[in-house]
């Protein structure tokens, strides 16, 4: 199973309800434990990206808030806040499939999954994934379109 494809799958859901297409899934022993995508907008709330969800997803799912031995697969590069809470949760590695110049914690040099001064470090590996990308793309051109063509926008 590609995880990095099931993870497209929550963001396709979040697309289709107007949200920022990102998606994410937690993966223990070979097995997805949690999916979730981005609710910002939905439920109006600043922190509520699909990494948190899923991070929360599969706290409740294993009875414990140590993630020691998942994986998170993700589609976008995690921001600042989300890999905070990776080390928080422990996981064991983050997988992600595009990059994220303007807001990702690596793009941005905040490497906080390396930092000797945290109590937890783990491996973050970018695998090229071009839906993931594509799909943040056409979400974007599409949000463009619709401003440019409400009334005043000229």
């Amino acid at each position: 199973m590609n995880f990095l494809d099931e993870a497209l799958k929550e963001a396709e859901k979040a697309a289709a309800i107007g949200e920022v297409p990102v998606g994410a899934v937690l993966v223990k022993d070979g097995l997805v434990i949690a999916r979730a995508f981005n609710v910002r907008e939905k439920i109006e709330s600043p922190i509520s990206h699909a990494e948190i969800h899923a991070l929360i997803a599969g706290s409740q799912a294993l009875g414990s808030w140590r993630l020691i031995d998942c994986d998170l697969y993700v589609t976008l590069e995690p921001c600042p806040m989300c890999l905070g809470a990776m080390v928080q949760a422990r996981i064991r590695k983050c997988i992600y499939g595009a990059q994220d110049p303007k807001g990702g914690a690596l793009s941005l040099g905040y490497r906080l999954n390396e930092d000797t001064r945290l109590n937890h470090r783990f491996p973050i590996e970018y695998v090229p994934h071009e839906r993931s990308s594509s799909i943040l793309s056409e979400f974007f051109r599409a949000r463009r379109r619709a401003s440019a063509s409400e009334p005043g926008s000229s």
